[in-house]
């Protein structure tokens, strides 16, 4: 990894985990939510967290633009994308912070040329780290050392499968799970579920529904680290910087 990859991760790192402590301080205590244009909902977590990591983003990187959830939500989202950005959800799964499940996450990913090249997932409310560049994936439990991770190969029979709690189109899961042999079904929120699949702890994530490129791509650059992919439905890598930064069908999968 060259020095400026590293110094561009220790500072996705540290911006996430900033966000994380503010984020549960928040959780610590009531809270208000509300509905954003599209009725999706937001707190004060969601937009504490986003300018705690616009600013120490823009502090070490001050020419890489930064496209992020609340921003974009603001109107502040560009027509089209430039070569090298960042993204950044700074709270994937506010449905699942307001349930106070603990399954939320900060999501911050470097995009180089439409594809993920480094990314850091935060899951503040479990204590646990993931982040990846230069090929490698990495899991940090607390303040115990880091650990390498890997995906693992599926099984032939039995593979499990993750998949959000309110999916938006059971028809096409049920669709996809009786093609599997003895499918496991897990339930997970936030990106969470590429990151089970980066440390061969699940096999199959398939979604099919709308997703935002800031959901998907700090997990995306993990599992890819980690020897699985992330590919349409079509079978075409999932890539970024696309027309209104949303995301089509995809299927990740471990090795």
């Amino acid at each position: 990894m060259s020095d400026e990859k590293s110094a561009l991760l220790e500072a996705a790192r540290s911006a996430a985990l900033a966000a994380g402590a503010a984020i549960m301080e928040i959780y610590a205590a009531p809270f208000t939510v509300e509905q954003k244009a599209d009725a999706s909902p937001v707190t004060e977590a969601d937009r504490r967290a986003e300018a705690i990591i616009l600013e120490r983003l823009r502090r070490v990187a001050p020419d890489i633009p930064v496209i992020a959830e609340e921003r974009a939500a603001a109107g502040q989202m560009p027509s089209a994308a430039p070569a090298r950005f960042w993204l950044v959800d700074p709270l994937d799964g506010t449905k699942e912070f307001i349930r106070r499940n603990g399954e939320f996450t900060v999501n911050i990913a470097l995009i180089e040329e439409s594809r993920p090249v480094l990314g850091v997932v935060h899951a503040p409310a479990q204590g646990v780290t993931y982040w990846a560049s230069g090929g490698t994936a990495w899991r940090q439990r607390g303040s115990v050392a880091p650990e390498r991770i890997a995906a693992r190969v599926a099984p032939v029979r039995g593979r499990i499968v993750i998949h959000s709690r309110s999916h938006r189109d059971e028809r096409a899961l049920a669709d996809y799970l009786a093609q599997i042999a003895d499918a496991e079904r897990r339930i997970s929120g936030s990106s969470i579920k590429f990151c089970l699949l980066a440390a061969g702890e699940a096999d199959v994530y398939p979604r099919f529904g709308r997703t935002m490129e800031w959901d998907t791509a700090a997990g995306q650059a993990i599992l890819e680290a980690a020897g699985g992919g992330v590919t349409t439905r079509d079978g075409a890598p999932l890539r970024y910087g696309k027309p209104g930064f949303a995301n089509p069908d995809f299927v990740a999968r471990g090795k």
